[in-house]
C-alpha cells in the first residue's frame, strides 16, 4: 500500500510540474486626460480670486491624478492646454489624444469646528466635508460614460488637560484628505468603466507596406502582438434624441506588430504588418484598431 501511495505521489508532482503556467493576462493602458477640474464653491474665493491657480482644484487634480497612476492601468496626458482643448473640441474629443477625458468639479465644500470644555480639560474637533462630482468621456464618441458624485470627510480631536495640550489652528490637511476620501470612492468606477471596454487604436499610416499605429511598449504593445482591424460602421441619425449614432464596424483584417519607436507614450508608434480585405489608404481614418 506504502508502495502504491508513492508511486501515485510521485506521477502527481509530475504533472503538476509538466503543467503549463496560466498565461497572465495582457494589461494594454488607456490614455486618461484630466480637463475642467474645477471648484464650484464659494471657499477661498477673494477679491483677488484667480481661477486657474485655484488651490483647491489643484488639490483635486493631483489626488485623482495619483489614484489612477498608482493603478497602474493608465498613462496620464498633461497637457497646459487640456482645458482650452476640451472646450474647443466639442463632440470630436479624439483631437486631445486620449481615450477619455475626466471632467471634474468641487461642488461642496465646508469645515466646522467643535469644542467641549470641562473643569480641568477641553476638547476641540475639527471636521471638514468636500463633495466631488466626476464625468467620464470617451473620446471616439464624446459620449459621457460615468457620472458620479461622492462626499467625503475628515476629523481631527485636539486636547488639553490643565492648559497641557494641543491648541493649534486649523489643519490644512484635511481638505486634503476630505476630498481624497471623496475621490476613493468614484476611482474603482472610473477604472472599471475605462477597463471594460477593448483598447481601441488607429492606423496612422503607411509606410512602403508597413501600417503604422498609435502606441508602444508605455501602452503595453509588444512585437508580436495580433490586433482586429474594423472599418467604421456608418452613422444614423437618432431622431429622439438628434444625435448621430456610430453603428457597429465590420472585422476586415489583422494587424501584427512588427517595431515599436517613440520615446514617450505620446509619441510612441508601432509598424505593423496586415492581412485581409484592402484597404483604403487614402481613407485610413475609416478604420480603427480593437484589442478583442
Amino acid at each position: 500500500m506504502k508502495k502504491f501511495f508513492s508511486i501515485f505521489l510521485v506521477a502527481v508532482l509530475a504533472l503538476l510540474t509538466a503543467a503549463p503556467l496560466p498565461a497572465q493576462e495582457k494589461t494594454l493602458k488607456r490614455k486618461v486626460a484630466i480637463g475642467r477640474f474645477t471648484n464650484e464653491t464659494q471657499y477661498g474665493k477673494g477679491l483677488f480670486y484667480d481661477k486657474e491657480n485655484d488651490p483647491m482644484r489643484k488639490q483635486a487634480l493631483d489626488i485623482l491624478s495619483a489614484k489612477l497612476a498608482q493603478s497602474g492601468k493608465f498613462i496620464l496626458l498633461e497637457r497646459e492646454d487640456l482645458d482650452v482643448l476640451v472646450s474647443e473640441a466639442g463632440e470630436d474629443m479624439n483631437k486631445i489624444g486620449a481615450d477619455y477625458i475626466i471632467l471634474g468639479s468641487i461642488t461642496q465644500y465646508g469645515r466646522k469646528n467643535e469644542g467641549h470644555e470641562q473643569v480641568f480639560s477641553s476638547t476641540k474637533t475639527q471636521t471638514v466635508e468636500a463633495g466631488v462630482s466626476i464625468r467620464l468621456v470617451e473620446a471616439a464618441t464624446g459620449l459621457i460614460i460615468y457620472s458620479d458624485e461622492a462626499k467625503g470627510y475628515a476629523e481631527t480631536t485636539s486636547k488639553q488637560t490643565l492648559g497641557i495640550g494641543g491648541s493649534s489652528g486649523f489643519d490644512a490637511t484635511l481638505s486634503d484628505k476630505a476630498i481624497s476620501a471623496a475621490l476613493s470612492q468614484l476611482v474603482e468606477n472610473i477604472i472599471n468603466k475605462c477597463m471594460d471596454k477593448p483598447w481601441r487604436s488607429y492606423i496612422l499610416a503607411e509606410d512602403a507596406g508597413s501600417y503604422i499605429i498609435s502606441g508602444g511598449e508605455a501602452q503595453g504593445l509588444s512585437v508580436g502582438d495580433k490586433f482586429n482591424v474594423y472599418k467604421k460602421g456608418r452613422k444614423v441619425k437618432n431622431p429622439q434624441t438628434g444625435m448621430e449614432i456610430e453603428l457597429p464596424g465590420a472585422l476586415v483584417g489583422i494587424v501584427t506588430v512588427q517595431t515599436i519607436v517613440g520615446d514617450t507614450p505620446v509619441t510612441e508608434v508601432s509598424f505593423c504588418s496586415y492581412s485581409g480585405h484592402d484597404l483604403d489608404l487614402d481613407h485610413l481614418d475609416n478604420y480603427y484598431i480593437l484589442d478583442d
